[in-house]
C-alpha cells in the first residue's frame, strides 16, 4: 500500500445553501493512524469524510498529502484518482454480481491481468474470512458478511487511505462487536491509514488511535481515547462521553494549589468539593479563574461509575433514595434522588432495590467543573 508522511486538512469549510455544515476543520494524520470522527447526528462528521474523499466540493480550505495540494475548492484531484477507499453504511454492493466479482470490480477497471486479479481477490477475501463464499450473491449473505465484502472490495485496491462511514450501524449488537474486533485486527495487520465515522462512543474508544469529537460542524476535542474519555475538553464532550450527572452549581470558593484547583460548590443546597487537575495554561483553568466570584453559576459533571456507595473517611455521605434499577448483567444502571431532590445516576458494585436508601460518596478528584458558557 502507498504510504505518506503527512496528510493535512486545513481550515476545511463546507456550506450548503449559505448554511455552514463544517467550519474550519483542521487535522493532521500520520501514516498508519486510525482516526475516528465521533459525534451525534448532524455534527458534520460524514460531511468532513466526504469532503476529504472528494465526493462533495469544499467551500474553503485545503487538503494536502506530503505537501501536494489535492483539493483547495478551486483545483482538485478527482476522487477516483486520490487512491482512497470508501466503505459506506449501506454496503453499496452490486446485487447482480457474485462476491468474487464485487471484489474484483475495481481491479478490472484497472485492466489488471486475470491471474493477478484472482490472486488479489482471494487474498482480500481471506483477510476478511470469506474464503469459500466467492460464488454467493449479496442477497444470500448476512449483514456482517456483506459488510466484509464491502471492506474486501476496498482493501483489494490497496488504498493509501481507508474511509469507513458508519459501517457497523446496520448490524445487531452481537455482530457489531464481532465486526469491531475484526476491523481492529485488520487494521493491525494491514497498517493502512484509516478514517472512521461513528456516533458510537464504544466503537471510537475501542478502535482509535485518536478521536475527533465534533458538534455542529466544529471540532470540540482531538485526543487519544483515554484522554477524551478521562479529560473532556468541555461540557459537550463530557456529556457525550458518559458524564451523566451534570448539575447546575454555584461556586463557593476556588483555591489555586499548583496544578490543581480546589473548589467548593453548592448544588441546590448540597455542598460538594472538587479537586481539578487543570495545569497552568489549560483554557479550562483560565476560564474558571477568570469567571470566579462567590456564587458564580457553573456546571459539574460526574460519571455514574465514579460515585461510590457507602461511607468514606474523606467526607460525609449524601443520602439518596433509589428510584429505578435497570439490570444489565454484570452491572445495574441505577437512578436515585439525593436528599436535595437532585437526580443522580450511579453504577453500584452490589445489588440495590427500588426504594432503598443509599449513602453516596463523591471523591473531589472525580468532579469536573466547567465555567459558564463552556460546552
Amino acid at each position: 500500500m502507498k504510504e505518506f508522511s503527512r496528510f493535512i486538512v486545513k481550515d476545511l469549510t463546507k456550506e450548503f445553501d449559505g448554511k455552514t455544515a463544517l467550519s474550519r476543520f483542521s487535522l493532521e494524520i500520520a501514516n498508519g493512524e486510525f482516526i475516528t470522527f465521533l459525534g451525534p447526528s448532524g455534527c458534520g462528521k460524514s460531511t468532513a469524510l466526504n469532503c476529504i474523499a472528494g465526493l462533495i466540493p469544499i467551500t474553503h480550505g485545503e487538503i494536502s498529502i506530503d505537501g501536494e495540494c489535492i483539493d483547495d475548492g478551486r483545483n482538485k484531484i478527482p476522487p477516483e484518482k486520490r487512491e482512497f477507499g470508501m466503505v459506506f453504511q449501506n454496503y453499496a454492493l452490486f446485487p447482480h454480481l457474485s462476491v468474487f466479482n464485487n471484489v474484483a470490480f475495481g481491479l478490472r477497471l484497472r485492466r489488471l491481468p486475470k491471474p493477478v486479479i484472482h490472486e488479489k481477490v482471494q487474498a482480500a477475501l481471506k483477510l476478511v474470512h470469506l474464503e469459500g463464499h466467492e460464488n454467493k450473491f449479496p442477497t444470500q449473505m448476512s449483514g456482517g458478511e456483506q459488510q466484509r465484502v464491502a471492506i474486501a472490495r476496498c482493501i483489494v485496491l490497496e488504498p493509501r487511505l481507508l474511509m469507513l462511514d458508519e459501517p457497523l450501524s446496520n448490524l445487531d449488537a452481537k455482530l457489531r462487536t464481532e465486526m469491531r474486533n475484526e476491523l481492529h485486527t485488520l487494521h493491525r495487520r494491514l497498517g493502512v491509514t484509516t478514517i472512521y465515522v461513528t456516533h458510537d462512543q464504544q466503537e471510537a474508544l475501542a478502535l482509535s488511535d485518536r478521536i475527533v469529537v465534533m458538534r455542529l460542524g466544529h471540532i470540540q476535542q482531538i485526543g487519544a481515547p483515554g484522554q477524551v474519555y478521562a479529560d473532556p475538553a468541555n461540557l459537550f464532550v463530557a456529556d457525550f462521553m458518559g458524564f451523566k450527572n451534570i448539575w447546575d452549581a454555584a461556586l463557593g470558593s476556588l483555591r489555586e494549589n499548583g496544578d490543581t484547583l480546589d473548589a467548593e460548590l453548592t448544588v441546590r443546597g448540597l455542598r460538594l468539593k472538587a479537586r481539578l487537575r487543570y495545569p497552568q495554561g489549560d483554557p479550562r483553568r483560565d476560564a474558571l479563574v477568570a469567571a470566579f466570584k462567590a456564587g458564580t453559576a457553573v456546571k459539574t459533571a460526574i460519571r455514574p461509575e465514579d460515585i461510590r456507595v457507602g461511607r468514606d473517611e474523606r467526607g460525609a455521605p449524601v443520602r439518596s433514595r433509589v428510584t429505578l434499577v435497570e439490570y444489565q448483567g454484570q452491572t445495574s444502571y441505577v437512578s436515585a434522588l439525593m436528599e436535595n431532590e437532585t437526580p443522580v445516576e450511579l453504577r453500584p458494585s452490589t445489588p440495590v432495590r427500588i426504594g432503598e436508601t443509599l449513602e453516596l460518596n463523591i471523591a473531589p478528584e472525580k468532579v469536573f467543573v466547567f465555567a459558564p458558557g463552556e460546552g
